[in-house]
């Protein structure tokens, strides 16, 4: 095996497995936000809650399409 094929093998089976479990958690903290914001919007201290859980999703969101869209330009850059 080599070291291409490694990191090929390695990306497909561990890394994107990986990035889209992290990407699907984001999704369900930001829509857990949205739906606590909703649910308690005559109460500001919980709808601050909600917005807080909203803040961190968007975060999560966006963290994971940066590192997914990194590893994708070092691999398109290496030929992997």
């Amino acid at each position: 095996m080599t070291v291409s094929q490694f990191i090929t093998t390695l990306t497909q089976v561990i890394v994107n497995p990986l990035i889209r479990l992290m990407f699907a958690l984001a999704l369900v903290l930001f829509l857990w936000g949205v739906f606590e914001y909703i649910k308690n919007a005559d109460s500001p201290e919980d709808r601050q809650k909600g917005t807080q859980h909203i803040i961190w999703g968007l975060v999560g969101l966006f963290i994971m399409v940066s590192v997914w869209t990194i590893l994708e330009i070092a691999l398109n850059t290496f030929g992997i």
